[in-house]
């Protein structure tokens, strides 16, 4: 294709097959190199430099045949365990796991358990949420970071393929100066008056009768109209725009450690004690 790069595996063992990138000409880019010496996974990796103001992006590609076995599974997760570690991952592709309820994030069968606990271990968001191939969710869009994927779609087939198209955005604009977005601003709250406006509402009254849902929303029509008379807002600082108003850098520090003391005692290098 003129004006891109093309980046491809092959399939080695038969004609046809094998996954590919390509990548526009105006974007610098590489390719990784994760998992060389393991077992053959058809996937690939490539990290692509951001623009000024942004950082950089780490996308892979992967076909995993509904015959897999378990070593090559294992490799392959290993390979999105690596991935993962960098600020931005998108990882997409068909992993023919048609069993796994991700509304739920429960699955039938042991191999598909095995890969949600591979996409929990490492953090990762799964963005489709619509069947891609005669009513299976088969193609999937993973990212390491909210907010990194958008505007999502699903299109007609290309070629003689049965399954949809998957169009998305990554979503890395260079920092904004100024933010029109607006939060909660907790320092200047009046949590007496909020406390009181709540004790006042007969719960057991209020709630009697409905259910999990029809509960939860007469208690949150309540909630927010407290909210709206006893917590001003703010504009928000173009620093913070994408975090919630209460993740401090302390917090962030813990989140962070927590993540990698998790990560390590799955990989058995950290005791749970510590």
């Amino acid at each position: 294709m003129e004006g891109y790069r093309l980046f491809r595996k092959d399939r080695q063992w038969r004609q046809g097959g094998g996954v590919a990138f390509y990548v526009n000409d105006q974007l610098e880019c590489m390719e990784l190199h994760l998992g060389m010496d393991e077992e053959p996974t058809e996937s690939f990796w490539v990290r692509i430099k951001g623009r000024a103001g942004t950082g950089d992006i780490i996308a892979g590609v992967c076909y995993r045949p509904p015959d897999q076995g378990d070593r090559v599974d294992e490799a392959l997760y290993r390979q999105v365990g690596a991935a993962s570690r960098s600020q931005a991952l998108v990882l997409i592709g068909d992993f023919n796991h048609p069993d796994i309820c991700w509304r739920d994030n429960a699955a039938e069968r042991k191999q598909s358990r095995k890969f949600l606990e591979c996409v929990d271990d490492n953090f990762l968001l799964q963005v489709i949420e619509e069947p891609t191939r005669r009513g299976a969710m088969l193609d999937l869009v993973l990212t390491n970071k909210e907010g990194l994927v958008g505007d999502v779609k699903l299109k007609g087939s290309l070629g003689c393929s049965d399954h949809k198209m998957v169009e998305f955005r990554i979503l890395r604009a260079a920092r904004r100066a100024h933010s029109k977005l607006t939060t909660l601003d907790f320092r200047r709250a009046d949590f007496g008056p909020f406390r009181d406006l709540l004790g006042r509402v007969p719960w057991d009254k209020a709630l009697e009768g409905r259910g999990a849902q029809e509960s939860w929303l007469v208690f949150k029509g309540h909630l927010l109209q407290a909210q709206e008379r006893c917590i001003p807002t703010k504009r928000k600082s173009s620093k913070t725009t994408k975090r919630p108003p209460w993740m401090n850098k302390d917090l962030l520090g813990k989140v962070k450690r927590k993540k990698e003391a998790y990560r390590g005692w799955k990989q058995g290098q950290v005791a749970w004690e510590e």
